[in-house]
């Protein structure tokens, strides 16, 4: 174990990245950029990191704002229930916690949106607190090590992946570790066809003498997609250059976010029944945009049409287009409004 221990280290002083949230121990940073790169790469990331920090540069500014300026800030990250917990958990510390992030895990815990993996993050990276950070480059990393084959998102998967990275855990430097073993799992220990033959672990690596570095880790289940249909009602004045947009407040996806009017319909064929028996009413039918979710792919029809009868527009809002950034708006809204925006601002 030592021995893995002081390869892994040795290797990521050599290797690592220079990232702005590995230059600080402040928990609001390091809070944040956990939260940012849930599920989102790096490169991507750092931009969103350096937004928020520019825009929210403690904890008690991010309370302090507005949650449409939060999700205005957050928009094209995707799960922006994210965004909202962090914001309502900023509002938490700040005003029940005084400001003061708390420091041990279990409190970390207790949080909202926090979960085991970003508890231990901050505890570890912010206060050098002893608690293993088992994120999917982990998984990855000793799974492929010491040929473990129970399904990473088993129950006893997580309690054995769990226990072996605490074991693994050097006590004396538990933040350097978690970060290095982290690492070498993103750039050197990679999904597919990693190249073993320049590994510093290869001669403990069970997987590769078994030849099953492509078989691991392995998961037990499979994600069960959900098909989902829109019909989006665009209303556009070309003439006072404002638009009609509606805030979700249902708890859906996208929540507080705002998007045209639209019908859902359980099948694709059920919305083009509808767009032909109303094709009197309708001006223009754009191309179907395809969005995919972790377990969802949405289907959306954009038409331009006067005819608002058929359309929830009970919430909706006029709004001038030179503001529309001020607005968050969800990336399907975004990318539609993107490619057609000028045609509707050259109208009439």
């Amino acid at each position: 174990m030592t021995e893995i221990q002081s390869v892994i280290i040795e290797w990521y002083k050599a290797n690592k990245r220079d990232l702005p949230w590995r230059r600080t121990q402040n928990p609001y940073f390091i809070w944040l950029s956990e939260i940012i790169l849930q599920q989102t790469r790096v490169i991507q990331g750092m931009s969103y990191y350096e937004k928020f920090v520019g825009k929210y540069p403690t904890i008690q500014d991010l309370a302090a704002a507005n949650e449409q300026d939060v999700l205005t800030t957050w928009q094209g990250l995707g799960y922006y229930s994210r965004a909202r917990n962090l914001h309502a958990t900023a509002k938490v510390i700040t005003h029940e916690f005084y400001g003061i992030f708390p420091n041990s895990y279990e409190k970390i815990l207790q949080l909202k949106g926090i979960g085991d993996y970003t508890a231990s993050a901050i505890a570890s990276f912010a206060f050098d607190k002893p608690h293993a950070v088992v994120d999917g480059n982990v998984y990855r990393v000793l799974s492929r090590i010491f040929n473990i084959e129970t399904p990473i998102d088993s129950t006893e998967g997580k309690k054995q992946f769990a226990y072996l990275a605490n074991e693994l855990l050097p006590k004396n430097q538990p933040a350097l570790f978690n970060q290095a073993i982290m690492e070498f799992g993103a750039l050197q220990c990679v999904p597919g066809k990693p190249n073993c033959q320049i590994c510093p672990l290869l001669i403990y690596c069970e997987a590769h003498k078994n030849n099953k570095i492509s078989l691991l880790p392995i998961k037990k289940s499979k994600i069960k997609i959900r098909n989902r249909y829109f019909l989006y009602h665009v209303n556009i004045d070309p003439q006072k250059e404002t638009i009609f947009l509606r805030k979700k407040t249902e708890n859906d996806i996208w929540k507080n976010m705002f998007e045209f009017p639209k019908i859902e319909f359980d099948s694709h064929d059920k919305m083009n029944e509808f767009c032909s028996s109303n094709k009197d009413s309708i001006d223009k039918i754009f191309s179907v945009y395809k969005h995919v979710l972790s377990h969802q792919h949405l289907h959306a029809q954009f038409v331009l049409s006067p005819n608002k009868e058929h359309f929830t527009c009970d919430n909706a809002v006029e709004i001038p287009l030179n503001e529309l950034i001020n607005y968050p708006l969800p990336r399907l809204i975004d990318r539609f409004l993107a490619e057609n925006l000028s045609q509707f601002r050259n109208k009439g």
